[in-house]
């Protein structure tokens, strides 16, 4: 079992459907295959992505996948999600 499965979304951050798609592919994907956290990268810049990452976490069908969601120790550029 992997302990960590990691999503960076400098690629996409200009687009707001592809940063939903990569982060609900990602939970989906940890959740199948049963990683402990997923690490999303939204980098550190102004906040606003990682705003709406958190955001976009919040939401009740997706609420259900993990246990709780935290910035990493020491770099705010990361969040991790803890799958249940």
């Amino acid at each position: 079992m992997p302990e960590k499965l990691t999503v960076d979304l400098h690629p996409v951050f200009r687009s707001d459907r592809d940063i939903d798609k990569a982060v609900r592919n990602a939970l989906l994907r940890g959740a199948a295959t049963r990683v402990a956290v997923v690490e999303i990268i939204p980098g550190k810049g102004s906040g606003k992505l990682a705003n709406r990452v958190l955001a976009m976490l919040r939401q009740a069908h997706l609420k259900k996948l993990y246990r709780r969601v935290e910035m990493a120790p020491g770099n705010d550029g990361k969040i991790l999600v803890h799958l249940s």
